[in-house]
């Protein structure tokens, strides 16, 4: 009589397991969703996008790890004595160690910045040339942020693997004002030329997908190959919605990495205003910021095709 109690234990064991397990974020999807942070602060701190990529990666197996999923860390920076913020305990080179917490992935990404640029013996490494990823990679070792000896090659292969050093291009001049002038970073803080977004994984779609979520609304990264129709018919919406939702045209074509809203965006964010970074487009930071771009346009008195100029400030509620 207690064989079929013990067979019913076991397969409700095996589906709760099943059903609890987490989606694994892809290296292609994690650059795809934070390379505009890195972007951002390598122009505030003289950072390569790159490394700050590659160290992502790296530290936190793609946003995979405990760390990053419990504690949104994503560098693994320990708390240290000056550290008054939030902490996560897990063993590390020793047994329950205390590592930094933050509320978002976005946080993680600028104490990152801090934590390298405030310190005396990273110093040498902001003489470099930000386009230098090699030489960063050595430095970074050197200065002691990593006890694997082979941490700069497990960057450099990470970097070239990924073709992230295209990422310091677009910040490859030496900026005039970088990242040890805090007071200038302070008030430039919340006027950042990328949308600071923060992401949340919701799930997966039908086809192995992980569904995230931007200002309250669901998004998927496309893939190569992939159209209206097709993205339509796995998540069970009308070709007509996918592109509608995207501020498209039925004739436009998507592509590798682009975000591609599942619902309808939202007409304002939690931010005030943005700033107009290199190449950016009115269309380009409605997606970034998960807002329609009529509402957009709309807030600042503009047109969807109107061009807008590098340092510009557009409402954004």
């Amino acid at each position: 009589m207690k064989r079929p109690v013990y067979i019913i234990a076991i397969f409700l064991c095996l589906f709760s397991f099943a059903g609890n397990s987490q989606p694994k974020i892809t290296v292609e999807e994690y650059i795809g969703l934070y390379k505009d942070m890195a972007i951002t602060e390598m122009k505030k701190y003289h950072i390569p996008a790159s490394i700050t990529l590659a160290q992502g990666i790296l530290e936190s197996e793609n946003g995979n790890s405990v760390l990053a999923q419990k504690a949104n860390n994503h560098f693994g920076i320990k708390c240290h004595k000056e550290w008054t913020g939030k902490t996560y305990y897990q063993d590390d080179d020793k047994k329950d160690e205390c590592f930094r917490k933050y509320d978002n992935v976005g946080d993680s990404y600028r104490d990152h910045s801090e934590f390298l640029s405030t310190r005396d013996h990273y110093k040498p490494l902001f003489d470099l040339d930000v386009t230098d990823y090699k030489s960063w990679a050595y430095g970074l070792k050197q200065a002691g942020y990593a006890t694997n000896p082979r941490y700069p090659e497990m960057l450099i292969r990470i970097i070239e693997d990924n073709r992230l050093d295209e990422f310091d291009k677009v910040g490859g001049q030496r900026s005039a004002v970088n990242g040890r002038n805090s007071e200038l970073n302070t008030q430039n803080s919340e006027l950042s030329s990328v949308a600071p977004e923060v992401f949340e994984i919701a799930g997966r779609g039908g086809n192995d997908r992980i569904i995230f979520i931007n200002n309250g609304v669901r998004f998927i990264l496309a893939r190569e190959g992939d159209t209206f129709y097709k993205i339509a018919e796995e998540f069970i919406i009308y070709s007509w919605q996918v592109y509608e939702y995207n501020d498209l045209s039925k004739h436009d074509k998507l592509s590798a990495g682009q975000k591609v809203y599942l619902e309808k965006k939202k007409s304002k964010t939690n931010y005030d205003i943005h700033v107009v970074g290199p190449g950016e487009s009115l269309y380009s930071i409605a997606q970034d910021y998960g807002i329609r771009l009529k509402a957009l346009c709309r807030l600042n008195h503009r047109s969807s095709g109107d061009i807008i100029e590098e340092g510009e400030k557009l409402k954004l509620r």
